[in-house]
């Protein structure tokens, strides 16, 4: 793994480099791989990101989008990231929908609905039980308690290793999450903090030692690229 750190001047500098790499990883998997797979972020930091996304002119046909976490509302509910990222990007590009792989919410049981996402992955990788597949950028926030996806501290979800989907829990409330292993999987990694308020758990992250358990983001070890884009705000601390 590969770690890269960079602390830009402010968010809309934090924005611009967010969408350099990632416009850099798609060619890349296209020209390697004939198509580009991403597994979306949720919360406000990355909605500009998107939106810099869709006024891009992009093989729209050859992009497929995944979500790292979710919770567990209708798409058209005002915190779905599903629902934030059609607004802010999917809804405004001629993508196929058939390209576009939201996490389920409708099942009675988000655990079914979990169990019911792991198998579209894998039926979309052609990934055997046992395998985990490789998507070419994984984008990243964190939170002020260090959590990533729906990867809460002192929560089970942090601890499941057999599976690519689980259930996450925030407050009593359910989510759909991306485990450690699939996001460890994945062939980029990219984290996009901002905000003052993200000093404290970024330098529990950073640190030579503290407990994963309390910090998930200290679990991120992707065999790919791990990259850290921070605005000043969040990162003048680092270093």
């Amino acid at each position: 793994m590969t770690r890269m750190i960079e602390v830009l001047p402010d968010k809309a500098t934090l924005i611009q480099r967010s969408l350099q790499l990632v416009l850099d990883k798609l060619e890349v998997a296209i020209a390697e791989r004939g198509l580009f797979t991403i597994a979306l972020a949720g919360g406000s930091t990355p909605k500009p990101l998107y939106e810099a996304i869709a006024a891009q002119n992009l093989p729209w046909d050859k992009i497929h989008v995944f979500w790292g976490d979710e919770r567990y509302v209708p798409p058209n509910h005002p915190d779905s990231n599903e629902g934030m990222a059609r607004q802010a990007w999917l809804n405004n590009v001629p993508i196929p929908e058939a390209n576009i792989h939201p996490m389920p919410t409708d099942a009675a049981d988000p655990a079914i609905a979990a169990q019911q996402h792991e198998q579209q992955i894998r039926d979309f990788f052609q990934v055997e039980s046992g395998e985990i597949p490789a998507l070419d950028v994984v984008l990243l926030g964190m939170g002020d308690d260090a959590h990533t996806a729906s990867l809460f501290p002192h929560t089970a979800a942090l601890q499941v290793r057999d599976r690519l989907v689980t259930v996450g829990s925030k407050d009593g409330q359910p989510r759909i999450t991306f485990t450690v292993p699939l996001i460890n999987q994945a062939r980029c990694v990219i984290f996009v903090v901002a905000g003052a308020s993200k000093q404290a758990a970024l330098a529990q992250v950073f640190a030579p030692h503290a407990d994963e358990q309390t910090y998930p983001s200290r679990l991120i070890l992707p065999q790919g690229e791990l990259w850290w884009l921070l605005d000043q705000a969040a990162g003048e601390k680092l270093g």
